[in-house]
């Protein structure tokens, strides 16, 4: 599955980035614990190349903790200032916090040797879209500040965020990159409605979703949905799961499309509980 997407907005959000990095001191680039490195815009890395970087794996309450500890010290062995978050109940926002000052503490101590006072970090929240940036900034505002949505690259124009007196948040449109070809890449991004939804067949990526849980939690597979032999073929596993949920149409035909999206759903939410895809 080729996946070709880059609206016109993208090209726009690409140029505001570019034009507000040099006003920031560092950039928090957001990735999803359930698969940071599928999610990891090069593009972003690039604009940010002369600028402090933290990473953050967002999310982390939905992916393996052992996984998201190896993909912390993978990114921590690359030199990268790196934390773990759930930005729903604010676990984790601590260490944000202090890796932001941690970051910033040399170029507070230059202002200090000219004599100027030291003024808030400036800090360029990044990421792809539907990355959860809204979410994450409202968590460490502890208010509703920053507008949020369930559809990709919903956040609009410039927003400076003040988090505390030491702390200015810069929010940024999300960005993706030209062409996704690597088909089980693009898998996991529509997977996690990175991509936008008309860019992707639900029936692909719930067959792909399934046979993730075969291979990684397959009595989740099991439990969840009343099956006792996973011996079958991904298409037939989803046949029973609309069966088993009553997803029918007029004159008995099952309903998959309303299956695919329950199923897709019931991953995005936690309801099939923790997995890490990268």
């Amino acid at each position: 599955m080729s996946i070709n997407w880059y609206p016109g907005h993208m090209v726009k959000a690409r140029r505001e980035i570019e034009e507000n990095i040099k006003l920031v001191d560092i950039a928090v680039i957001l990735l999803d614990a359930r698969a940071p490195f599928s999610c990891r815009n090069q593009d972003l890395e690039k604009i940010a190349r002369n600028t402090k970087m933290i990473f953050v794996l967002n999310k982390r309450d939905l992916a393996y903790p052992a996984m998201t500890r190896r993909y912390a010290a993978s990114l921590k062995k690359q030199g990268y200032l790196v934390a773990a978050m759930d930005s729903t109940n604010g676990k984790g926002a601590g260490e944000v916090l202090e890796l932001i000052n941690q970051a910033y503490q040399e170029r507070a101590e230059a202002m200090k040797v000219k004599g100027r006072r030291v003024r808030a970090a400036r800090v360029m929240v990044m990421g792809v879209p539907n990355i959860g940036k809204s979410t994450f900034l409202n968590c460490l505002v502890g208010k509703k500040m920053a507008r949020t949505g369930a559809k990709p690259g919903i956040t609009r124009g410039k927003q400076w965020i003040r988090v505390r007196e030491d702390i200015e948040f810069l929010d940024t449109p999300g960005l993706m990159w030209p062409k996704i070809s690597v088909e089980e890449q693009g898998l996991k991004l529509a997977l996690l409605s990175i991509v936008g939804e008309k860019s992707y067949s639900e029936y692909d990526v719930s067959l792909y979703l399934i046979r993730l849980l075969k291979e990684k939690s397959p009595q989740t597979l099991k439990d969840k949905f009343k099956l006792d032999d996973l011996d079958q073929a991904d298409e037939e596993i989803l046949n029973r799961i609309a069966r088993g949920r009553g997803h029918l149409l007029k004159g008995g035909n099952l309903d998959l499309d309303k299956t695919c999206t329950s199923l897709i759903q019931d991953f995005r939410k936690g309801n099939l509980g923790r997995i890490s895809l990268d």
